[in-house]
């Protein structure tokens, strides 16, 4: 059996060695100095910890996943001093069904965003085989249904497939708008197949009209016109169940997602690269957390 963890550690190592001339290169260079800064290691003792450093764990019901699907800190660990763990698990039914979700302030637009991530292939306890969705995003709430305001950039993992698709497939979508009732959708989508269980790197480049995902340094997708965002939105991530997607049967079955670090630059585009010196950066100056972005005034709701 793969020791992820091991890989995690390991992982860090290297990076930050790679990455230390580079780092130190970026720091009398002009286009790596640092104003609107947000990165965390999620070194916390525990999940209400997260709060100080403005993060929200969803608590409300809702759109998406199971219908009658329970929300809350029960589904949020932290691990090896500075991993967050994700766990949902379902028994087929809403009441037997809890789902996660984190959420940052409403308050990023253009600039980078990035997180480590260790996406999972198969549950880590009972029957595989339910469509699930391990996601990095960021979003804003949609004001009224079509509202033209409304802004998403999207990394969704789907292990078990769905959406059309059969198989492990990611998807890289960027949203114009939507409406619930009748559901119409209005954005664009680019897809890889293929398993991705264990760490990745993603990225995303939101500047100058255009949206570009990176995933472990490779450009993925880039899209733009009438999809690029408008509002500021909150950084999120979550882990939910297709509500058409389940196996049959009550047995219990629980997924997990971790995440090692997130980061955002607001301005620039970074390449992978340059994220990842930034992060070793960070690291070896021993911050655990830093957050330069002003402030909004808005509400990040956490409920979608």
């Amino acid at each position: 059996m793969i020791d992820h963890h091991r890989e995690h550690r390991v992982h860090r190592e290297h990076t930050q060695s790679f990455c230390l001339l580079l780092s130190a290169f970026c720091l009398f260079a002009t286009s790596c100095a640092t104003r609107h800064v947000l990165f965390d290691d999620f070194a916390y003792a525990k999940p209400e910890d997260l709060a100080q450093h403005g993060w929200i764990v969803r608590t409300e019901v809702g759109f998406p996943g199971i219908v009658g699907a329970a929300w809350g800190k029960e589904s949020i660990a932290l691990i090896d001093s500075d991993v967050l763990r994700m766990t949902s698990v379902t028994n087929g039914q809403g009441d037997g069904t809890r789902q996660a979700q984190i959420c940052q302030q409403r308050k990023f637009l253009e600039g980078t965003y990035a997180a480590r991530v260790r996406f999972n292939d198969q549950a880590t306890s009972g029957p595989t085989g339910d469509q699930i969705v391990e996601t990095f995003y960021f979003i804003s709430p949609l004001k009224a249904p079509m509202d033209p305001d409304y802004s998403e950039i999207d990394f969704e993992y789907l292990p078990d497939g769905g959406w059309n698709h059969t198989g492990p497939t990611i998807f890289f979508t960027t949203w114009e708008t939507f409406q619930m009732e009748p559901w119409t959708q209005v954005n664009t989508s680019t897809n890889r197949s293929g398993p991705l269980s264990g760490w990745h790197t993603l990225v995303a480049q939101v500047n100058r009209g255009l949206v570009r995902y990176f995933m472990d340094g490779q450009k993925v997708a880039e899209h733009g016109g009438k999809f690029y965002p408008e509002s500021m939105m909150s950084i999120n991530l979550n882990l939910w169940f297709v509500r058409t997607g389940l196996i049959p049967g009550t047995d219990v079955r629980q997924w997990e997602e971790e995440i090692d670090w997130v980061y955002f630059r607001g301005g620039w585009n970074q390449s992978p690269q340059a994220v990842e010196a930034a992060v070793a950066d960070l690291r070896r100056r021993s911050i655990r957390f830093k957050d330069t972005v002003p402030a909004s005034g808005l509400t990040s709701p956490c409920n979608f």
